[in-house]
């Protein structure tokens, strides 16, 4: 997909208001996440991990719903290491391999701490902190969104 097009996508998602755009061209496959506009009602928040929605709701009661749950995950103190993009969050290379870092690790700045997919690459995501790993956030394999908080590093 040329970059005029990508371009012209991103402007549309933009004024438009809408939260994501999935576009499948050939083999080629875009997905564009508007952070800042919130989800209007009835649809997915997949940083919510429990479907609180059952019902429909006001938009205005829908985005500030599914923000706690987010904020609310870390209960031990220290550094919060968080998602710098949306993606699937892996805690290893490959299944066959070890975990990059587990509860009670220490780690060093520059450290790998996950991998997190992002349109078919591999970003690795290294710790800002020196310390312990104290908390894991996320499951291998779970869809994180931008800021989300994965690794608590005390």
């Amino acid at each position: 997909m040329d970059l005029r097009k990508l371009k012209t996508l991103i402007d549309l998602v933009s004024e438009s208001g809408i939260s994501e755009l999935e576009v499948n061209e050939g083999e080629d496959r875009v997905r564009i996440v508007n952070a800042g506009s919130p989800a209007p009602a009835g649809q997915v928040v997949y940083a919510n991990p429990a479907p609180q929605h059952a019902q429909a709701a006001p938009v205005a009661s829908a985005a500030p719903a599914a923000v706690p749950v987010v904020e609310a995950a870390p209960v031990a103190t220290g550094s919060v290491a968080r998602s710098p993009m949306v993606g699937t969050f892996y805690r290893a290379p490959n299944p066959e391999s070890p975990n990059f870092v587990n509860i009670g690790d220490t780690v060093k700045v520059g450290q790998t701490l996950c991998i997190i997919e992002a349109m078919k690459l591999l970003n690795e995501i290294e710790s800002e902190h020196a310390g312990v790993v104290k908390e894991i956030l996320c499951e291998n394999g779970q869809g994180v969104e931008f800021d989300q908080p994965l690794f608590i590093i005390a």
